[in-house]
């Protein structure tokens, strides 16, 4: 189960079709995050038990984006530790193949939440790409909701910009994401 989830929390927004026009859990947008506003972007259903939202600021896409903010639903009684696990899992394997990757774990063990905390990068495309997330994963009845920030440099001169402001955008991303009101999930 574990490399299930796993693979749709890394590959399913390339993988399955995607509409920006449909809000399959409830939070139609936009979301504002450190007073940046995301709008929705594109919606996927790839199965009965998983749902995921992308929203983008203003001028970006999901193909192509500096700044995201996403929301996955898990409704296959997957605890928020096992999808933690299962990406931490994915991280580690990636270790011997990606100079970058870093990850820390915070855990709110009063709500049950986990914040994934994590570094990567991947030059398979022929640009070098470094994106850093934040993944506060919250429980939800029967499965788990994800609610995420991910920003990405492109070339040697975005990953170095990126890299470089994370001293003073990471913390401060990690503090808003564990406090922000979130969106309630309705699955209706």
């Amino acid at each position: 189960m574990h490399r299930f989830v796993t693979a749709f929390l890394l590959l399913a927004a390339m993988a399955f079709p995607a509409s920006a026009q449909t809000d399959a859990i409830g939070a139609p947008g936009p979301i504002i995050f450190e007073n940046v506003e995301f709008a929705p972007a594109r919606t996927s259903h790839p199965d009965e038990t998983y749902f995921k939202q992308e929203y983008v600021p203003a001028g970006q896409t999901v193909e192509q984006f500096e700044d995201m903010f996403m929301i996955d639903v898990l409704t296959n009684g997957t605890t928020p530790a096992a999808a933690a696990a299962a990406m931490v899992q994915s991280l580690d394997r990636r270790k011997g193949s990606d100079p970058v990757i870093n990850y820390d774990i915070i855990r709110n063990e009063q709500t049950g939440e986990i914040i994934l905390d994590f570094l990567l990068s991947d030059s398979s495309s022929g640009t070098m790409i470094v994106e850093w997330n934040a993944y506060r994963y919250a429980p939800l009845e029967n499965g788990t909701v994800l609610y995420a920030i991910s920003r990405r440099g492109y070339g040697e001169d975005g990953a170095g910009a990126l890299l470089a402001g994370l001293k003073e955008r990471r913390q401060s991303a990690i503090n808003t994401l564990a406090q922000m009101d979130v969106p309630e999930i309705s699955l209706d």
